[in-house]
């Protein structure tokens, strides 16, 4: 028995000139949500079409659910389950066709493919408009129909590139409801994402990837404390002593303190005990607050850190990297829009 869902090692690949991939290592845990990170054209899509046996790798291994995905390819299709960056359904079929469709291709009987379809349908809120063409659905409606088709087959694997991506924020929450349902049945996850708070809110590992090569590994929690300290930050409810507040986090922590935003003030601090003696000197100088917290980094934060820009920038213009990383980001799009 294999100890992992997903296991890769040493993925390389190249398109052309462009080195996509260079030595990424993957590794998710079963009924695990394991999300990939990385800018534009740092290898996630690549990864994912490897491991969903759409493209091969030009060296290194990798295994789904203990098949190998190159001799054993069509085991490793009955495993899985890959929802792309870009939708895969029929426009010109019903949201019922379409699934219905991907069922009988699956060698589901004709009832079975119909009662699955419409179990997925409801599930995804689309019953209603089960009977309308797909090309009169919304952006999100489509994208949940195409995740809905990903999950006919009852993959215990499933690859999610982007899934939210152009969702407003109240459908990536019912999608982000929908991976935790689907970690909760046993499913694995492994997901590509470029909001940072999405994976803090799903992910139990995380694997950052920068220019092909993995560059962090961990959970969000661990690389929150690897790439810094913990901040204090208290909004005083009254802003005209804001300027005592700053001089008293000063105090507790030696390092000059900072305003992130209007009406609050920020500190980096070592330890939890920090939060204990500044509640003790707020109440002594009776300065009544309306936020006071101690956090860790933010993922963004982490990201920035690591990579040296937020997540979803390119290199910048004048990187001598740039070059380089827009062709791989090319690339990587044409073979997306090619294998789904």
């Amino acid at each position: 028995m294999t100890t992992y869902a997903i296991e890769a090692e040493g993925l390389q690949k190249s398109f052309g000139d462009t080195k996509a991939l260079n030595g990424v290592d993957l590794f998710a845990k079963p009924g695990t949500v394991h999300a990939v990170l990385g800018p534009n054209g740092a290898g996630k899509t690549t990864s994912v079409r490897i491991l969903a046996t759409l493209i091969k790798a030009d060296a290194g291994h990798a295994r789904i659910g203990g098949y190998d995905v190159v001799k054993q390819a069509e085991r490793v299709r009955a495993t899985i389950g890959l929802t792309g960056q870009y939708a895969s359904v029929d426009e010109d079929l019903t949201g019922m066709e379409n699934m219905e469709l991907i069922g009988r291709l699956l060698d589901l009987s004709k009832r079975d493919a119909r009662a699955r379809a419409a179990e997925l349908l409801e599930w995804f809120d689309l019953s209603e408009a089960a009977r309308r063409p797909a090309k009169t659905y919304s952006g999100g409606m489509r994208r949940r129909l195409d995740l809905a088709a990903s999950l006919v087959g009852r993959p215990s694997v499933i690859f999610l590139d982007e899934p939210t991506t152009g969702l407003d924020p109240a459908k990536r929450e019912d999608m982000w409801g929908v991976v935790r349902q689907l970690v909760g049945e046993g499913s694995t996850v492994m997901l590509t994402t470029q909001y940072l708070e999405e994976a803090d809110a799903l992910a139990d590992e995380v694997t950052v990837i920068d220019r092909g090569r993995v560059i962090a590994n961990d959970t969000p929690l661990g690389l929150k404390r690897v790439v810094g300290g913990q901040t204090l930050t208290v909004q005083p409810s009254d802003p005209a002593r804001l300027a005592e507040a700053a001089a008293l986090l000063q105090q507790v922590s030696g390092s000059k303190a900072e305003s992130p935003r209007q009406g609050v003030v920020a500190v980096p601090v070592k330890n939890d005990s920090a939060l204990t003696e500044t509640v003790a000197r707020l109440h002594a100088a009776g300065i009544g607050v309306h936020e006071l917290s101690l956090h860790l980094p933010s993922l963004d934060e982490v990201f920035f850190s690591l990579v040296g820009r937020r997540a979803g920038d390119d290199a910048a213009p004048g990187d001598p990297k740039a070059g380089s990383l827009q062709q791989t980001a090319d690339a990587e799009e044409a073979d997306a829009r090619l294998t789904v």
